[in-house]
């Protein structure tokens, strides 16, 4: 045990004293917070440069409904002539309506020396629809029809809400809870699969430099892998735990600098609706599908390591690992349809994907027995494959010369 806890204390030194890492763990979350806000911020910002359009409408009917534009400045035209063709052409794009849309509606055509804008073709989409839409009320006759239309058309605000233990209402939000699950489904995808991806590089490495002939001489080849499998998850979770402190100061800062007063209420209703959540269960769940997890994957890629020489060799076993957490991935996007469903409700079990999986259920409400099959589930192959994965580092790490076939693999675990 003393030498297995000497390798977990190499391991989780030697990559949290790296300036590498404690950069990306100061600067990620940082980094991830300017990756949101700045486009969402860019895009709020409108442009006071406004494109012009030449508008050849003869009828004079819907050019009117182009007027008022703060991003374009239209302007109407007898015909199209070949000066607004060119490039010295003082107009961005000309819009022509050849006939009456009500009875042709494919009579507009937007012409460009380059794509027309998304924001361009909205516009007129939008104002034209709407000349059309009062000209075939008007068409009816009926005094009034267009107010009647507007008062059908109305949608109805849906509240959710939801009963707790105790039987007292809390506000729920379900996009709000989808966005929570995601989070912590995209965490443990993208930790399990790169630190388990760190643990197959490290034994890549020491097998080519034949620093682990030496290692193997002082201790078990089990214990040489399980050390370097829980040192590489103590880094994950400690990275972890600096990015859970760093956003609880953020967030601390965040609320004294602009306060409660003067957030929007769609933000306050997402802040209460986060506190209704079951974090409790969400963080405990995290923690344990992380754990399991990860030693299944980190086990199979220590093995893997172990059973290569050369970097390049280790995409045929890569591949299908991918290719599985990829399927959990995508289940995890589609459950949120239905997070009782079949779909969600098998691939939360099954061990390869649970851990991606059952993270977006949570939020929602899953079972006690359902949360609890699924970690005995996982853990059991979780120790399978550490024993497995145990055997085959046993024999592969001291294997040098041909690329081993699935054949001699699988005689290396009768060994």
């Amino acid at each position: 045990m003393n030498k297995i806890l000497i390798i977990i204390q190499r391991e989780f030194l030697k990559r949290v004293q790296k300036k590498s890492f404690i950069l990306l763990t100061i600067a990620t979350p940082f980094l991830m917070a300017a990756l949101i806000c700045i486009p969402l911020w860019l895009s709020s910002v409108e442009n006071d440069e406004q494109q012009h359009v030449a508008v050849i409408d003869p009828s004079g009917v819907y050019v009117k409904a182009l007027q008022g534009s703060r991003a374009f400045e239209f302007t109407a035209q007898p015909a199209l002539t070949k000066d607004m063709q060119g490039d010295d052409s003082p107009y961005d794009a000309v819009v022509t309506v050849s006939g009456d849309l009500v009875k042709n509606q494919g009579a507009v055509k937007v012409y460009s020396r380059k794509e027309v804008p998304a924001n361009l073709l909205d516009y007129i989409h939008s104002r034209f629809d709407e000349t059309v839409q009062k000209q075939k009320l008007a068409s009816a006759g009926i005094p009034g029809l267009d107010k009647i239309i507007v008062d059908v058309q109305q949608s109805v605000p849906v509240e959710t809400v939801k009963w707790n233990e105790e039987g007292e209402q809390q506000a729920s939000n379900t996009d709000v809870a989808i966005a929570v699950g995601f989070i912590f489904t995209f965490l443990i995808y993208m930790f399990v699969v790169s630190y388990g991806a760190m643990v197959m590089q490290s034994v890549i490495e020491e097998k080519t430099n034949r620093i682990v002939e030496l290692l193997v001489s002082s201790v078990k080849p089990f214990q040489l892998m399980m050390g370097k499998v829980i040192g590489v998850m103590l880094v994950g979770l400690a990275q972890l735990a600096l990015w859970a402190v760093m956003l609880v100061v953020i967030l601390g800062i965040a609320s004294a600098g602009f306060g409660v007063s003067v957030m929007s209420p769609e933000v306050k209703t997402v802040l209460t609706v986060l506190t209704n959540l079951p974090y409790i269960e969400i963080g405990v769940m995290f923690l344990v599908m992380f754990i399991g997890g990860y030693l299944l994957y980190a086990s199979f890629f220590a093995a893997t390591g172990a059973s290569i020489n050369e970097q390049e060799d280790a995409s045929q076993f890569i591949i299908p690992v991918t290719l599985i957490t990829l399927f959990g991935l995508y289940a995890a996007m589609y459950s949120v349809e239905n997070t009782d469903g079949p779909l969600a409700f098998w691939t939360s079990l099954f061990p390869l994907t649970s851990p991606i999986v059952m993270m977006v259920r949570i939020p929602f409400g899953v079972p006690l027995w359902q949360e609890a099959l699924s970690v005995v589930l996982l853990y059991a192959t979780a120790l399978l494959m550490i024993w497995l994965g145990g055997k085959i580092y046993r024999v592969g790490i001291l294997m040098y010369g041909k690329k081993p076939t699935i054949k001699e693999i699988m005689k290396w675990l009768k060994y």
